[in-house]
């Protein structure tokens, strides 16, 4: 399992708080990721200005996407891997504004006859909390980019 896997899954009951980074009191989709990155590096590289939850939805600005692409790698859709960093697109015409943690890929191991269970991630959702859910085809459907923790600090 990878080191940010196992970091994610000792968030999960966490309840959902908006704007929150506090393992055990409160985060929201960003503050688990931003608490994962005090966890794995020390200091976060920058202080999030304060947010709605529509996330400049009236604007159309992409704030979400691009403070990921400043401090987190880019990789490839199709490339994914437990520890990856992904970014949804919750509509169509909307800003991407949810992020988790991709925690199974749910692909068959090499030399392996049985199948690993299917794709999950870990994600703090209103009304729930950090939960693992199944990365289902419609939550697969709405992912827009993902990234990986830059891997010279891990």
């Amino acid at each position: 399992m990878s080191r940010v896997v196992r970091a994610a899954r000792g968030w999960i009951g966490t309840p959902y708080v908006h704007q929150a980074a506090c393992k055990g009191a409160g985060c929201d989709c960003l503050g688990l990721i931003r608490g994962l990155w005090r966890e794995l590096y020390g200091a976060e590289p920058e202080a999030p200005p304060a947010y709605t939850m529509d996330w400049s939805e009236p604007q159309g600005a992409e704030a979400l996407w691009r403070a990921a692409a400043r401090h987190l790698m880019a990789k490839p859709l199709f490339e994914a891997a437990a520890g990856d960093v992904i970014l949804f697109r919750m509509r169509d015409g909307s800003v991407a504004k949810h992020l988790g943690v991709q925690s199974a890929v749910g692909e068959t191991e090499p030399g392996a006859a049985a199948v690993k269970p299917g794709p999950a991630f870990i994600h703090a959702y209103a009304g729930h909390g950090v939960v693992e859910s199944p990365l289902s085809p419609p939550w697969q459907r709405r992912i827009v980019a993902r990234f990986q923790f830059p891997k010279e600090l891990i």
